[in-house]
């Protein structure tokens, strides 16, 4: 679950340059779906009610 998770928040960090609306601390995060390299599909509204960290690191010099 803790990979999913990760993943799921690695992934978030790449569809913040398609978001047009501006985001403010406190404000609701906007509903989006992205592929995971599991190939699975991840919404992050099918997270509701669960903890959800954001982890983003680059691909130059990691394994990503």
């Amino acid at each position: 679950m803790k990979q999913m998770a990760c993943l799921i928040l690695c992934l978030m960090v790449l569809a913040v340059p398609a978001m047009a609306a501006e985001l403010n601390v406190g404000d609701a995060a906007p509903d989006f779906e992205l592929q995971g390299s599991d190939g699975k599909s991840y919404r992050l509204s099918d997270l509701k009610g669960k903890a959800v960290v954001l982890a983003w690191f680059p691909k130059a010099f990691t394994g990503g």
